[in-house]
């Protein structure tokens, strides 16, 4: 069977081998970054309700804790498809997956929602939380994250503050540096005041390098780079995609478990075909063949690099590659 809500173990710099909890539906979420690897939030949506039962969340990850050996997955993270915190009982997933292993549990989040007080209570059972941090300005928060009009600025980074000093746990805000947005003097020094008022331990700067909700994003270069370790200081650090397989052994069904992390986690062509490969060659033939056939996905092309991408995501027509042939002719 298929997963619905559980998904990987998939490989990261930061968290290891990271089995992800997906709690709400593809692309909801409050933003609608230029950026962003699951393509544009249409539309946007900044209610917090039940979107999925929890008991079925809870009980495909007990199943899927199941399946590994001690050692096998070092995080659980609350990450996925849309925003994780717009789930209103976020805090009792958290407290459940805690219970179920002695597995550190993370949170991937765009931290808008921070500015709730029953929001940052939801967070404290965690053992990590990674923000979103982009911008120190009104402006270019509204330029990069293009957020719902019940986002605000001054919300999350007020939210932002009051979180970091509350939480007992690692706290990692993220920097998405973009080239010509937040890689000028200008935009790093106005998120440097944003960041030393959350005293974070780490900072970390990603960089965008997968299908891109917009055509025209491109990551930071050499000298953007270097401008943002020197003005954001010794907390900072750069984030490269790690380069590791993804191990699938665990499951019955590869494909069904590939097609799992594509929906929240696009992959190029050549990480699904080196993970195919590992069980065999002809897998590779026959899962590529059943990708394209697969409802769940799509193909893309960015940067002159082809993706495989969830269905359900909307990416710019004259970027989408045809999905009538795994490989082009």
């Amino acid at each position: 069977m298929k997963p619905r809500y559980v998904f990987g173990p998939t490989p990261s710099r930061r968290l290891g081998r990271s089995l992800g909890v997906d709690p709400v539906p593809l692309k909801t979420c409050n933003w609608n970054c230029v950026y962003c690897q699951l393509g544009r939030s249409t539309p946007l949506v900044n209610m917090r309700r039940d979107y999925f039962p929890t008991d079925e969340i809870l009980a495909e990850l007990r199943a899927a804790l199941g399946h590994f050996r001690p050692g096998q997955v070092d995080h659980v993270t609350f990450v996925g498809s849309g925003e994780p915190l717009l789930h209103t009982q976020i805090g009792e997933m958290i407290r459940e997956a805690k219970g179920m292993s002695d597995i550190p549990v993370a949170v991937c989040t765009n931290g808008s929602l921070l500015y709730l007080p029953e929001v940052r209570e939801a967070l404290h059972e965690a053992d990590i939380v990674m923000p979103t941090v982009n911008a120190g300005s009104r402006d270019l928060y509204k330029r990069i994250n293009r957020p719902h009009a019940g986002a605000a600025y001054e919300s999350h980074v007020g939210g932002l503050i009051a979180f970091a000093h509350e939480f007992d746990g690692q706290l990692w805000p993220e920097v998405m540096l973009i080239k010509g947005l937040n890689d000028t003097e200008k935009a790093l020094l106005d998120l440097r005041v944003v960041l030393r008022q959350m005293k974070p331990a780490l900072v970390h700067i990603n960089l965008p390098s997968r299908a891109t909700a917009e055509t025209w994003v491109e990551p930071a270069n050499d000298e953007g780079l270097l401008r943002a370790m020197a003005i954001l200081g010794d907390v900072a650090e750069v984030v490269h995609p790690a380069d590791v397989p993804i191990d699938l052994s665990a499951y019955d069904d590869v494909v069904h478990a590939a097609v799992a992390i594509i929906e929240r986690h696009p992959l190029r062509e050549t990480e699904l075909e080196e993970m195919l490969a590992a069980f065999g060659s002809e897998q590779v033939t026959e899962g590529l063949a059943r990708l394209a056939t697969d409802d769940g996905v799509q193909l893309i092309e960015r940067f002159g690099v082809r993706f495989w991408c969830p269905a359900g995501s909307y990416y710019p027509d004259e970027e989408r590659s045809r999905r009538s042939s795994p490989h082009p002719q």
